[in-house]
């Protein structure tokens, strides 16, 4: 799927104006049942730190908000679940500006259009990705680990949640903008096993996103973290250097974190759905505990135009890197 960007704002303009679907237009009130917040990854990684303090926050005023993690095609068939349940506002997906660019730029045939399949609701937070490595691993810094896969062709391959994710595409720029010309990726399915097979020694890296479990694990001598692909620093993690400041500069990759539901859901819910999302971003404790998971909390309301404009520009920055790596998910 190929767009320029007038095309691509013209698609997204044009799924904004859905029609709304009369089930709860008709409704006096929602929420009336339980919700469930589709996650897209398996428990242990950054969707499910994220999302369930989120449905137990939304929980007191939404009422009862089931967690389901729904995991495969890096991310993918979470958010096609959901663009294809009745858009109602009792199925909602917590997905990323990540997963959309899966099935933008990496699928010959995608299993949705997310910019017409999914209408973004409200924005959480952005987060980072971290060059980490098994202790076993003889480098203490960014440089030294580029240096040794260099110097030993074929004795690194490095892990990521799955193949197409951002941290996929975080591993295999770190490789183009270093030369690096073997280092395979192996693709898991999820953050947590691939973290725990790092631990084990029996992948030597990853590139993990930025979670405070992440963190911890580095902290007690479990992985190594040597840098991360955020712009700037981490409050909670000052002393991990980003990767510009590493020595390779343009790495840098974050996504957006944010709430979604099936295109044509009511404003009902839709406004409901958001308003509660405010909410929880003005409560400086709940604020405070996303800082403490290694994430940065959005400052201000994203607007469904903002996303898409974000969208824009993220196929427009990371097509050519995946045209000219080849790769594709199908």
């Amino acid at each position: 799927m190929r767009l320029d960007r007038r095309g691509f704002l013209q698609l997204a303009a044009g799924a904004a104006a859905l029609p709304v679907a009369p089930t709860l237009a008709r409704a006096e009130a929602y929420p009336t049942r339980p919700i469930r917040l589709v996650l897209p990854f398996p428990p242990g990684g950054l969707f499910d730190i994220l999302g369930r303090p989120w449905a137990d926050k939304a929980s007191r005023t939404l009422g009862t908000v089931i967690v389901e993690n729904l995991s495969g095609a890096g991310g993918s068939l979470a958010a096609a679940s959901v663009a294809h349940s009745p858009p109602d506002g009792y199925r909602i997906f917590l997905g990323s500006s990540a997963i959309h660019l899966t099935d933008m730029i990496l699928r010959t045939h995608p299993l949705i259009n997310p910019m017409k399949d999914l209408m973004p609701v409200s924005m959480l937070a952005t987060a980072a990705f971290a060059i980490a490595i098994n202790p076993g691993v003889p480098a203490q810094t960014l440089g030294e680990l580029v240096a040794y896969i260099k110097a030993n062709p074929g004795k690194l391959s490095y892990g990521s949640p799955g193949a197409g994710t951002m941290n996929h595409l975080s591993g295999e720029l770190l490789k183009s903008l270093t030369g690096i010309k073997d280092l395979p990726h192996v693709a898991y399915r999820g953050a947590g096993p691939a973290i725990t097979d790092a631990i084990a020694g029996q992948i030597p890296m990853i590139v993990p996103a930025m979670t405070n479990q992440v963190l911890a694990f580095h902290r007690a001598g479990k992985l190594r973290l040597l840098a991360i692909t955020n712009p700037t620093r981490l409050p909670i993690a000052p002393e991990i250097a980003t990767a510009v400041e590493a020595g390779v500069k343009g790495l840098v990759a974050q996504q957006l974190l944010g709430l979604f539901a099936p295109a044509g859901t009511p404003e009902l819910a839709v406004g409901q759905l958001a308003a509660t999302n405010r909410a929880a971003l003005a409560d400086k404790t709940y604020v405070q505990s996303l800082i403490e998971a290694a994430v940065i909390p959005v400052a201000d309301e994203w607007t469904a135009e903002r996303f898409n404009s974000f969208m824009a520009d993220e196929v427009a920055r990371w097509g050519p890197l995946v045209k000219s790596i080849g790769v594709k998910l199908d």
